[in-house]
């Protein structure tokens, strides 16, 4: 019988929680056959975000202790699959990486999830492939599965020229919403104002609540998408129209939109908390990735690319994430 084969490399892991230069260290490892469900990848790109500082610190609520790897998607070549996999090795395929399971995508090799994996279509270069499966499949979750936009609704995406919001505004144009999109800065607003946004507020210099008002004739906003959470999310909501939703994606800001119930029955709004992730049905999973992906090849979304680190940098790039440039970070692993 053939003795499986065991990939050697790089991986920058967690060895304590920490400041990222304290915490995070460039390690040797050995990744052996993939499990089910798994697919093994030599990496090209790996995608970058705000998860990275959360999981550097330890305010990552979904893992344990170091060490662990970091880098949530990847993107690059298909070295091994387990029996029945519908991959096979040599496909170029980009997807979520087995980061809960202490395998990130800043690493010579990694795993991928399978049901949240894609063939890369012809034309979307490793930068584009490796940022584009979290924040595209965060959107789906929020503005499909869990708080339907509708065409010709108003869309208000918070923290819009970073990694999460940017793709927002990309999805939330394919699906037919009007997008106003907000970040913090005139450098950050005119990103926005690029990546197709209708209308754009600074909330740096802008009193958001009363900018919301006048760009609705008063009406407010039928849907917020948060990903930032705190004072900026807070004044979000007050803009939020009768029968509005407010999608809480995560906390960039540190803390989380300081929800009132009372406030809640009284304009009568919801809140819905997003945890994207695949539910248990390989199949309803394939078509999410299939419609994102038709989408992608019709050019009615595309990731929106911003700095590509090198691999050398991703220390310094995880301590310089909350002052980082407008648009999906991404490290190059592999020379191009």
């Amino acid at each position: 019988m053939r003795e499986a084969r065991v990939f050697r490399g790089r991986a920058w892991r967690v060895v304590r929680f920490g400041a990222p230069r304290d915490a995070v260290a460039l390690q040797e490892l050995a990744w052996g056959p993939p499990a089910p469900g798994q697919v093994l990848v030599r990496v090209r790109a790996a995608g970058a975000g705000h998860p990275d500082a959360m999981m550097t610190a330890g305010e990552f609520p979904l893992l344990g202790d170091p060490p662990f790897g970091l880098g949530e998607e990847a993107a690059g070549e298909v070295v091994a699959v387990p029996p029945g996999s519908r991959f096979a090795v040599g496909d170029r395929v980009a997807g979520i990486t087995c980061f809960l399971d202490g395998w990130g995508g800043y690493a010579d090799y990694t795993y991928l999830r399978e049901t949240s994996a894609f063939r890369v279509p012809d034309g979307m270069s490793d930068e584009e492939a490796a940022g584009f499966p979290i924040g595209f499949r965060t959107a789906y979750a929020g503005l499909v599965e869990r708080a339907p936009v509708e065409p010709g609704q108003t869309l208000l995406v918070l923290g819009a020229a970073g990694s999460s919001g940017s793709t927002a505004v990309h999805l939330g144009k394919a699906l037919g919403a009007r997008v106003i999109a907000v970040a913090g800065g005139a450098h950050r607003t005119a990103f926005c104002a690029r990546n197709g946004a209708d209308q754009v507020i600074d909330h740096h210099t802008e009193d958001l609540t009363a900018r919301i008002t006048g760009l609705t004739g008063g009406r407010g906003v039928d849907l917020v998408y948060d990903p930032v959470g705190g004072d900026v999310a807070a004044a979000a909501a007050r803009g939020v129209a009768r029968r509005g939703r407010i999608v809480l994606i995560g906390l960039a800001s540190g803390t989380t939109l300081p929800l009132d119930s009372m406030d809640l029955l009284l304009r009568d709004y919801t809140a819905v908390g997003v945890l994207a992730g695949p539910d248990g049905d390989p199949a309803a999973e394939a078509a999410v990735w299939d419609r994102l992906l038709h989408l992608a090849g019709s050019g009615a979304i595309r990731t929106p690319l911003g700095t590509v680190h090198a691999f050398a940098d991703v220390p310094a790039m995880i301590a310089g994430r909350r002052a980082s440039e407008p648009g999906k970070s991404v490290v190059r692993v592999a020379p191009a």
